[in-house]
């Protein structure tokens, strides 16, 4: 894991390193994402470094999820391609994490464009009821013990 000495996008927020910005507060900042999916890919930090969305504070979280609602209407409107926009929050290695400093992907999307998820097999059969409610009693109890 990356600790902020070492990580690209508190290089970037510092100054050390070159971005191509598009919004900054006192929470978060929005910019270019140097291998985009398509034309106007943006990704949104928190300006304190947070290897894990666990690691945010609350008002991080909300106010990065704000900038990013903002951007989308921003692609729509501009003059670039953009029929959809996807978000995509990559939490840790597994979940295809690469850089361990917490990023919102802001993708604008068009028909074609060959972007898509790739599903597990068995995806489309669905679990009985019973095993969704057990499953959701475990995550309600991790829940409830987790730290506000």
């Amino acid at each position: 894991m990356t600790d902020e000495r070492d990580c690209i996008f508190c290089k970037i927020l510092s100054g050390e390193l070159e971005a191509s910005l598009v919004y900054r507060d006192e929470l978060c900042a929005a910019f270019m994402d140097i291998q985009p999916v398509n034309p106007g890919h943006l990704l949104v930090v928190p300006n304190r470094h947070a290897a894990f969305l666990a690691d945010l504070k609350d008002e991080e979280g909300a106010q990065m999820f704000r900038v990013a609602q903002r951007l989308a209407a921003a692609l729509r409107q501009c003059d670039l391609k953009c029929e959809g926009v996807n978000l995509f929050l990559a939490d840790g290695e597994a979940a295809m994490q690469e850089v361990f400093h917490v990023h919102l992907h802001v993708f604008p999307r068009h028909d074609g464009d060959g972007f898509g998820l790739k599903l597990p097999p068995g995806y489309f059969q669905r679990p009985e009821r019973t095993e969704l409610n057990e499953v959701a009693e475990k995550i309600r109890e991790a829940f409830a013990a987790a730290p506000e």
